[in-house]
């Protein structure tokens, strides 16, 4: 089953405005453009990613055949964990440098008690791989998850966490997405899929801006 996500969809147009922290002299995000875009990870191998960039390339579509992790009987330790990194080749002002502060996935989740999901996502500039900021969202299976949900995923980046795009007027944004299941029961049979992967300078995504020091 192909999964498509759309980074500016329109059920997430009213998620809210995008938000910019700074003076009025701070370039506005419609300022930052996608100039390409990758998938690497055995979440998205090899002709299971499909892309479909807008014209004014500040909007992606990512399709997914294959990003989506099980647990039960018959599984193996590998159906467990996934990842997916997507790679982001940007073109912004020169001069500033701007950081992801809010981001939003969404995706499919059907867990059965003793079964807990998590999806972890770590951001990162290839200019600057050591300065990385990472989230976790955990869902604990039983109750409503047993029968099957779609579940949003809000990462709030902490202001001390955020991380800035190289100076110039180009960088390579990188988001790892993984997700995981872990189960304390062995019979307990679980499902989890990313079906929302990442995310770029939409109503999706808060940025904010700094001048070049």
């Amino acid at each position: 089953m192909r999964s498509f996500v759309t980074l500016l969809a329109p059920v997430l147009a009213a998620a809210g405005p995008i938000g910019i922290i700074g003076g009025s002299d701070t370039p506005s995000p419609d300022t930052i453009t996608i100039i390409s875009a990758s998938a690497s990870g055995n979440g998205c191998p090899q002709g299971t990613v499909t892309t479909d960039l807008a014209a004014d390339r500040q909007v992606i579509t990512f399709g997914f055949d294959a990003f989506q992790v099980y647990t039960g009987p018959g599984t193996t330790p590998a159906d467990k964990t996934k990842n997916c990194q997507l790679h982001l080749n940007l073109k912004y002002p020169g001069g500033f440098q701007f950081a992801v502060v809010e981001s939003t996935y969404h995706g499919y989740a059907q867990l059965e008690a003793g079964v807990t999901g998590t999806f972890y996502s770590t951001y990162y500039f290839s200019q600057d791989a050591a300065a990385t900021t990472t989230t976790r969202t955990s869902i604990d299976g039983g109750g409503l998850w047993a029968d099957g949900q779609v579940y949003t995923k809000q990462d709030q980046v902490p202001t001390a966490s955020v991380i800035w795009s190289p100076c110039g007027a180009s960088g390579i944004l990188n988001v790892n997405n993984r997700i995981a299941l872990t189960s304390s029961n062995t019979s307990a049979s679980g499902q989890i899929s990313d079906d929302d992967a990442t995310v770029a300078f939409t109503q999706q995504v808060h940025v904010s801006w700094q001048a070049c020091k």
